[in-house]
């Protein structure tokens, strides 16, 4: 009954969960030795949450997903290419009047993949192309792996960026190796991921909220919080429904533009328009070792939420749309002569 509410007011159940995280981080953050055993329990967390991701991948998926190349290489552009370019235009023009780390978080949303959960679903209800929606969401989170942490390399050292080629190391023993090893061990273990899918939810989720927990009692020790003001959240939650909306506006002219369906442009612009939570997070932990990660990730919260309205209320326009019918063919005359 409570997640239909919610679902009525166009609320995430989930947001509430990270919500209550935080309030948890500030009211009894983790110090000392509990610090220490959060961040060993974050390690482990992430490690297993990308070894899940790579039981349930299936490779024919994405080689089938591949063949739509057109398709594949809109969505591509979009969250890797049009996304930064949109964030640096809005960090250069309003850098001046957020902190240097709310800055680096909002150019790191830009440079993530795309989700899978939510572009398939929101598709669906849309009535439009999942198969393309579904290949299109993993490989993004595939090559997010690699792309993700280059364009950090590249753009965000300029706006105050940690990465170094310790977190190369870091990515590869904590994403990519556990990533392989669940694709390797999926012919043994996908069949009883999909039968406890349940399960495998909790554990996904789980390990957001306490990568999550570790962020923010992190930023209490060190007193990050009072460097944030109403203001600057006002200013960032305005700065991400611009960039949402950028984004949307382009992929929906673009993908009319270049002649798609209009169930291939409900997978384009989903899917392009959408940036993970569940790969950003665990990304930013192994990205941005010893600074502010609660500021950093706030402005990624943030921008989930308003795509999950947005692209809620857009997904329900969607699927108002008339259904297309196929007039079936006129039945042929009878030959030869008619009975009397």
């Amino acid at each position: 009954m409570l997640r239909r509410t919610l679902a009525r007011f166009g609320i995430d159940p989930y947001l509430l969960a990270l919500l209550a995280t935080v309030a948890v981080a500030i009211i009894l953050p983790a110090t000392g030795r509990g610090a220490v055993v959060a961040n060993d329990a974050v390690s482990v967390a992430v490690a297993l949450l990308f070894f899940l991701y790579g039981a349930r991948l299936s490779p024919k998926a994405v080689w089938d997903g591949l063949l739509h190349w057109r398709l594949q290489s809109l969505v591509f552009a979009s969250t890797y290419v049009l996304f930064p370019l949109l964030g640096l235009g809005l960090t250069k023009a309003f850098g001046n009047f957020l902190s240097p780390t709310l800055i680096l978080g909002l150019m790191f949303v830009c440079v993530l993949p795309s989700t899978v959960q939510s572009s398939i679903a929101f598709t669906s209800i849309a009535r439009g192309n999942v198969a393309a929606a579904l290949c299109s969401a993993s490989v993004s989170n595939l090559f997010g792996m690699v792309v993700t942490p280059l364009l950090v390399m590249l753009l965000l050292n300029a706006n105050g960026g940690g990465f170094s080629t310790a977190a190369v190391e870091s990515i590869a023993l904590q994403l990519l190796a556990p990533f392989a090893v669940g694709q390797i061990l999926r012919p043994w273990i996908g069949t009883f991921l999909q039968r406890h899918k349940a399960v495998i939810s909790l554990v996904d989720r789980g390990s957001i909220l306490l990568v999550v927990y570790a962020a923010f009692s992190e930023g209490m020790a060190a007193g990050i919080w009072s460097q944030v003001t109403a203001g600057d959240l006002v200013a960032v939650v305005l700065l991400d429904m611009v960039l949402l909306a950028a984004v949307l506006v382009i992929t929906t002219v673009v993908s009319r533009r270049f002649g798609f369906s209009k169930e291939d442009e409900i997978a384009i612009v989903f899917c392009g328009s959408k940036k993970s939570l569940a790969s950003g997070i665990p990304m930013a932990n192994i990205l941005f070792p010893g600074q502010a990660l609660g500021l950093i990730v706030l402005p990624l919260m943030l921008f989930h939420q308003i795509q999950l309205f947005a692209c809620a209320t857009l997904a329900q326009r969607y699927a108002k749309r008339p259904v297309e019918t196929h007039p079936e063919p006129e039945s042929q005359p009878m030959l030869g002569p008619a009975k009397a």
